[in-house]
């Protein structure tokens, strides 16, 4: 029912507002959660609360710990095609480095970590704040700022789903351009599980094996 009532308003034109006073009521619900993560977590810089609540949700030891998992599961994928040394390896919408603030202390300083995105003040945040990580911001269309055959890995967590049809297309091209042969490239998608909140017409197209856009709701 919410991700229905979330449509409703994006068509009227108050999901910005209704975004808010949720964003507001969340911060005034979890005071306790988030001094307890920093008493917890001493010496951890997370990004400012809106950030954090726009890109994932407002749990602070879900961002942080659930991401260090998040992190550590991704490596222990790719290791099992890769030597993970010597490699570069891209996070492709970065977001506020939720999971690549966590590579570094994972890998050897042999590996060179990048991270993009198309939200300046995510970046900024970053370059600020993640050390050992070389930071970029990038536009809603390609190209990326990066040179062919540059990294090993490119990974992506839940950025396809907010693209349309032909970014997909795009997007595809353009990483496998700066993807070395042989590289990896890691997404992950809304897939049955996601099933249940499409219509009927938009579930026959899904199970046609279809790209399903929703075009109040696809940000390219």
């Amino acid at each position: 029912m919410q991700y229905f009532i979330q449509i409703f308003l994006r068509k009227i034109g108050l999901i910005r507002l209704a975004d808010n006073l949720r964003f507001l009521i969340l911060y005034a619900s979890t005071v306790k959660q988030r001094r307890k993560f920093f008493k917890t977590h001493p010496g951890i810089k997370l990004p400012p609360p809106f950030y954090i609540y726009e890109t994932f949700n407002l749990n602070y030891f879900a961002f942080f710990d659930k991401s260090n998992e998040t992190a550590k599961w991704l490596l222990g994928y790719f290791s099992k095609y890769k030597t993970l040394k010597n490699i570069s390896i891209l996070d492709w919408g970065c977001g506020p480095g939720r999971i690549i603030r966590h590579l570094p202390q994972l890998l050897d300083n042999s590996c060179k970590l990048y991270g993009t995105d198309y939200n300046k003040k995510y970046i900024q945040w970053c370059i600020r704040n993640i050390p050992g990580v070389s930071f970029n911001h990038n536009n809603l269309q390609p190209p990326l700022l990066y040179s062919n055959n540059m990294f090993d890995i490119i990974y992506g967590i839940s950025i396809f789903t907010h693209l349309s049809e032909s970014m997909h297309f795009a997007w595809f091209n353009e990483l496998i351009r700066i993807l070395k042969p042989g590289g990896i490239l890691f997404f992950t998608m809304q897939g049955e599980a996601f099933r249940m909140k499409l219509s009927e017409s938009e579930k026959n197209l899904f199970d046609a094996g279809k790209i399903v856009v929703k075009s109040n709701r696809n940000s390219a």
